[in-house]
């Protein structure tokens, strides 16, 4: 027994590659974060969009929350172990009756972290039903090793270079992941993985929160991360402060040089970087 998870469970994640539902915390909390989401998109008077969907945990002490709760810190360090670092957050929100959608693609191909040791905790903030775009994976498919991945940008696309496998994908191969408010699935690196549009009333809300142990790597640029569990023996990492209030002057600070080096790593070799500086 882990922390956790069952050595079963551990087990389906090492052949399928992911893992879920688990329970974070209680749909009562998810509605909590889903208010304290809108609450700031109200004070903007517009959806959370661009840069302000990424490294949300370096912003918001409710997303700094998230990421550093146990229930979940603990299912992830049944797998990595217990020096856990958090790489990166992403929120993946589907409008109601949206077209915006997720192409097949896996998570590793423009991050540049070596090895592959990495998982994504998808928290549901809203159920995630399959008629909400809810996600879809390729079981196994993280043993395929890095596949050749085309970029599209096309608009609808979720991803940030659009990007799809250049390999037939199965559809009914693939596995269905609905999720209700509080619940979580985890998946690796590696996984094929996709979601289709929200054909629903109300919005589809998910933070993917992407964990690495402490000896990962980032082989395409200088990097930084911030520690959620454990110590950091190896340095690979600049590590990243808490913030201390929501959008305080040195969360902003951290966001913005954070965001400067992952739109290095995931545009790397492409004219796409400079402009989105």
């Amino acid at each position: 027994m882990g922390k956790m998870l069952t050595e079963a469970q551990c087990a389906t994640f090492e052949r399928d590659g992911y893992l879920f539902p688990l329970r974070a915390f209680s749909a009562a909390e998810a509605r909590g974060y889903r208010d304290a989401l809108e609450a700031y998109e109200a004070g903007t008077g517009d959806a959370i969009h661009s840069n302000m969907r990424h490294k949300v945990h370096l912003l918001f002490r409710w997303a700094d929350e998230i990421v550093h709760h146990p229930r979940i810190l603990d299912a992830v360090e049944d797998i990595l172990g217990p020096d856990l670092l958090c790489w990166t957050t992403n929120f993946f929100i589907k409008e109601a009756r949206d077209p915006a959608f997720v192409s097949w693609h896996q998570d590793s191909t423009y991050w540049g972290l070596d090895p592959a040791d990495v998982v994504t905790a998808w928290v549901a903030f809203t159920d995630a039903p399959v008629e909400s775009g809810a996600m879809k994976f390729l079981p196994g498919s993280h043993k395929l090793e890095q596949i050749a991945h085309r970029d599209t940008y096309a608009a609808d696309n979720l991803l940030t270079r659009g990007q799809e496998i250049e390999m037939a994908v199965d559809e009914a191969e693939a596995v269905d992941v609905p999720l209700k408010a509080g619940e979580f699935s985890l998946h690796h690196i590696r996984l094929v993985h996709g979601s289709k549009p929200n054909t629903t009333p109300d919005r589809r809300i998910g933070l993917a929160v992407r964990y690495i142990p402490t000896y990962v790597r980032q082989v395409k640029i200088d990097d930084s991360a911030m520690l959620v569990r454990g110590e950091d023996r190896h340095g690979n990492f600049e590590l990243e402060p808490r913030p201390c209030a929501d959008l305080d002057e040195g969360g902003l600070a951290a966001h913005a040089a954070a965001m400067e080096r992952m739109i290095g790593a995931v545009y790397s070799g492409t004219d796409v970087a400079e402009a989105r500086r």
